[in-house]
């Protein structure tokens, strides 16, 4: 009866690439060869919750190239959405493991970019994430124009770019689009969040068992209650508000 009664057609439920676990590994290798501008981003709730309210982001999260689910609030509306979810691909964990797979192949084939938090934690996240090959590094504090003036004036045309954005939605993933748009060739842009803080230890993961049971969100929630109450605390009501005016206005189209 519950899922007769929710079970409609979303929009960026629907545009999300799910992936089995034992698939990622092709993903990975596919990410690592892209012969064009491709963009990689993770939809979790709070992700969702953004695009409701910003058509523009919504519009940028369907066109990403590569759109994979992070988090338990996805997996239900997966769900509820008639799909199954597959594996959890959140990008503290998948990141890291695309990046080893280009630094363990050939290193030299890339030039790799940390757009995002600031100093120390920026260089000390990226030299920890890119194994101390060389990168280069802009704060996530600046004006569009100024990173996509920085990759311009950078950009070595004998490598392929891996962009690295960490700097918190909305901003990176309206970043990855307009970078997109202005490189020629193949370059890998990623929409990371948080990765960089995780990859220099100024913010800790969750233990395993909190990781395992998709419940990671709570986890943070306890360490860090004043910031992110407001995503958490009153964005997962509103989550499920969402999901459940979507699937009324999708029911009475049909």
């Amino acid at each position: 009866m519950t899922k007769a009664l929710f079970r409609y057609q979303d929009r960026l439920i629907n545009r999300l690439d799910l992936i089995d676990d034992a698939d990622s590994e092709a993903l990975i290798q596919k990410l690592a060869s892209v012969t064009t501008p491709s963009t990689v981003a993770f939809l979790n709730q709070h992700a969702y919750n953004l695009a409701q309210e910003d058509p523009r982001l919504q519009q940028g999260f369907a066109e990403m190239t590569y759109l994979l689910r992070d988090g338990i609030g996805i997996k239900w509306a997966c769900q509820l959405n008639g799909r199954e979810p597959k594996a959890n691909m959140n990008g503290s964990d998948f990141i890291p493991r695309l990046v080893n797979h280009l630094l363990e192949a050939t290193p030299c084939d890339y030039q790799f970019f940390a757009m995002g938090t600031r100093d120390p934690w920026l260089e000390k996240g990226a030299e920890n994430l890119f194994k101390h090959h060389r990168f280069h590094a802009v704060d996530g504090f600046q004006p569009a124009e100024t990173y996509l003036d920085y990759i311009r004036g950078h950009l070595d045309p004998t490598r392929v770019p891996v962009i690295l954005l960490a700097m918190g939605m909305p901003k990176q993933e309206e970043l990855a689009r307009r970078i997109q748009t202005t490189i020629n060739g193949p370059a890998l842009i990623i929409c990371g969040g948080a990765i960089l803080d995780f990859a220099a230890n100024r913010v800790k993961r969750a233990p395993l068992l909190f990781r395992k049971s998709g419940m990671e969100w709570l986890y943070r929630l306890l360490k860090e209650p004043r910031r992110l109450a407001r995503r958490y605390i009153l964005g997962i009501p509103r989550f499920f508000y969402y999901l459940a005016r979507n699937g009324m206005v999708s029911r009475q189209a049909r």
